[in-house]
């Protein structure tokens, strides 16, 4: 298992691996609002390959705000089909976590299944917590610093500006 830095020479093979492992529908959803007109955290993304330097899983994150409270959003995390539930993703979620819980303190969202992303500390995220479109509240999901005091409320947008 290889896990390197994103490269933009990659965007086309995420692009295909994003269109088998969740299909043209992602476009739809209301995290995909989140990341228009906003800059993917280069040093946050990474890729994943085969034994043979193929593409297997691919996770960015994206600067945003909850509120007043700066944040990231993680996704997408895609995995090849074929590879699901091996484990990969948990691999390179956790690689990519460890890097950036070691730059800073902020809190982590994103929508998806709490089974999955509970084992990365992630858990369902406060009501007060709104996103710019309709989501499943119990798929609205955080994670926050061990330390964190503050309590998380109000609308999640686009940071682009705070691209690290």
């Amino acid at each position: 298992m290889t896990i390197i830095p994103y490269a933009p020479n990659w965007d086309s093979d995420i692009a295909a691996l994003l269109d088998a492992s969740m299909g043209p529908g992602r476009f739809a959803r209301t995290a995909e609002r989140l990341r228009e007109g906003n800059t993917q955290i280069d040093s946050y993304s990474f890729l994943m390959l085969t034994e043979d330097n193929s593409l297997r899983a691919s996770i960015s994150f994206w600067p945003l705000l909850i509120g007043d409270t700066a944040g990231l959003l993680l996704g997408p995390l895609a995995v090849r089909p074929v590879d699901q539930g091996k484990g990969f993703g948990q691999s390179l979620m956790g690689h990519a976590l460890n890097i950036i819980d070691a730059d800073m303190d902020a809190p982590i969202i994103l929508v998806g299944d709490l089974p999955y992303y509970q084992r990365a500390g992630f858990q369902v995220a406060s009501t007060e917590v709104k996103l710019p479109g309709p989501v499943d509240p119990k798929r609205l999901l955080v994670r926050q610093p061990d330390d964190a005091a503050v309590v998380l409320s109000g609308l999640v947008r686009p940071a682009p500006e705070r691209v690290l």
